[in-house]
């Protein structure tokens, strides 16, 4: 059974009313998209350093679509996918590009802090411990003794105490070191550590640039092991769902047309990224935009209810999966973690990625 704080059942209270009436106001909001006749200043955090898969972001920037809704939008370089979420919750930004799960363990803890999220983009998990594939590391029972290494904020980091749950492994015997991203990889290949958390697409494709070929890693990847979960969001403070749900909502119908036009041409997607960021690598960036979308985005799901949506049940599930493995204070209903409210209609959402 879990007992609910009174402080905390206040805050539950009122952030599911502000909830349950925006729901309302939103409705008759969203139907117009004229763009305000000011710029409605937007600060974004990225989950990570610029890289292919957040084409659809800068590729809406560039064809103005942003600025068609009256939205002058800034993005930020992030430090892994949890990083934005206690810097929405704190008022830094205004919206993040972030870890789900972290939010469901901000809301569980602190609801009337927690932001929510608005559009789930990776709906497949793509958690993972990488090791290299010459390593006796071949299960979860392995990792028992060996030292693991990740960053900070990287989700999978922060997944694993769950993951230890789940998968009936002792994590008080793992050794833990945190890292700056960009070492990561060299960190692992080095022997410096003997697996290091992230997301396979991450790990994989900027282990490439390092000369590493696939067949030297191997992944022992949390969603084979009963962790189902979404992943990054799109997540917005609570202030902005009071103050500016137009713009919520605008911005969606914002990023949602850069997404279908980065579906259409890739290679124009990827190039808003190395705009950017010429130092990146195209021909990489391309490769890694592509595994995004066929192992963190294109879960079955999305075929009945479209891409940025989720699945209640599902989702629920994902919340009391969390709440028993990290052993949280209460369980957060659906509606304090997503919102559908400021999606585009359901049939301007793709459907398909290929």
């Amino acid at each position: 059974m879990i007992i609910v704080a009174t402080q905390q059942l206040g805050g539950f209270l009122g952030r599911t009313f502000l909830q349950a009436g925006l729901a309302i106001a939103v409705s008759v909001g969203m139907a117009a998209a004229t763009p305000a006749a000011a710029q409605t200043k937007i600060k974004l955090m990225l989950n990570w350093k610029y890289q292919g898969p957040q084409g659809m972001f800068f590729l809406a920037d560039d064809r103005g679509y942003f600025k068609a809704e009256g939205l002058d939008v800034t993005f930020d370089q992030g430090n892994g996918s949890g990083a934005a979420v206690p810097l929405v919750a704190n008022g830094s930004y205004d919206m993040g590009f972030g870890d789900i799960n972290a939010l469901i363990e901000l809301a569980a803890k602190k609801p009337e802090d927690a932001p929510i999220a608005v559009h789930v983009m990776f709906n497949q998990p793509p958690f993972t411990i990488a090791v290299k594939s010459e390593s006796p590391i071949k299960t979860p029972k392995d990792l028992e003794g060996r030292i693991l290494g990740g960053a900070a904020n990287d989700g999978a980091l922060k997944l694993f105490p769950a993951f230890c749950k789940i998968a009936k492994i002792d994590c008080s015997t793992v050794k833990m070191t945190t890292m700056q991203p960009n070492l990561r990889e060299q960190m692992l290949m080095s022997g410096q550590v003997e697996g290091v958390f992230g997301y396979v697409n991450t790990i994989l494709f900027s282990a490439k640039l390092m000369g590493v070929k696939d067949e030297q890693l191997r992944f022992i990847n949390f969603g084979d092991y009963g962790m189902d979960l979404y992943s990054n969001a799109i997540i917005v403070s609570q202030k902005m769902v009071k103050d500016n749900p137009k713009a919520i909502a605008g911005f969606l119908r914002a990023l949602n047309k850069g997404l279908v036009d980065s579906l259409k041409d890739p290679d124009a997607s990827v190039a808003s990224v190395v705009k950017r960021e010429p130092l990146l690598n195209t021909p990489i960036e391309r490769a890694r935009f592509d595994a995004t979308l066929r192992s963190e985005m294109n879960h079955p799901e999305i075929k009945r209810i479209g891409l940025g949506n989720v699945d209640m049940e599902r989702l629920k599930k994902s919340i009391d999966i969390l709440v028993d493995a990290n052993s949280l204070p209460r369980t957060p209903a659906v509606s304090e973690i997503f919102t559908p409210a400021f999606l585009p209609p359901a049939d301007d959402l793709p459907k398909t990625l290929f």
